[in-house]
C-alpha cells in the first residue's frame, strides 16, 4: 500500500508508515567477493530505495552492521517498536521483501513484526530483534 492508496483520515497509518526506516548496510560484501569489486550492500541499498519510492518508508544507507559473517545486512525499525536485524539478503531479491516487512513493523500494534506475515526471508535471516529504548518488562 503505498501512502497514495491510504485513507485520507487514517493519521494513524500514514504516520506509522512514515516513521518506519530501513538501515541497508553499504560495506557489506561476502568471504567470497574481491576486495576491490562493486560492495554488494550498496547494491541492495540502492534497490531498497527504489524500492520504497512511493511508500513511506525511509531508507538510510549505513557502514557496518557487523554482521560480516551472514551479509547483506539490513535493519528496520520504527518509532516506539522493537528493531530488526537481518542477514544472509540478497540485492537483487530482497530490496522489495525489506520495505514489505518495514510496513508490517508500522502497522504492528504491538511494536512486533508479526511472525505469519513475515516474508520467509525475513522469518530465516533474522539477526536480532531488539526492544525499544523504552521497553520495561512485564511481569
Amino acid at each position: 500500500m503505498a501512502l497514495t492508496d491510504i485513507d485520507q483520515d487514517d493519521d494513524a497509518t500514514v504516520a506509522a508508515i512514515t516513521s518506519a526506516t530501513v538501515y541497508v548496510c553499504i560495506t557489506c560484501r561476502r568471504a567470497t567477493d574481491r576486495e576491490d569489486a562493486p560492495r554488494p550492500g550498496l547494491a541492495l541499498a540502492r534497490a531498497t530505495a527504489r524500492a520504497a519510492e512511493g511508500t513511506g518508508v525511509t531508507v538510510r544507507q549505513v557502514r557496518c552492521l557487523a554482521n560480516c559473517n551472514r551479509a547483506l545486512s539490513a535493519a528496520i525499525r520504527c518509532d516506539e517498536t522493537w528493531t530488526y536485524v537481518f542477514g544472509e539478503l540478497e540485492a537483487e531479491r530482497d530490496a522489495a521483501t525489506l520495505i514489505e516487512g518495514a510496513r508490517l513493523l508500522a502497522r504492528a500494534e504491538d511494536g512486533i513484526m508479526p511472525w505469519r506475515e513475515r516474508p520467509e526471508v525475513l522469518k530465516r535471516g533474522l539477526i536480532a530483534r531488539v526492544p525499544p529504548l523504552d521497553f520495561v518488562e512485564e511481569n
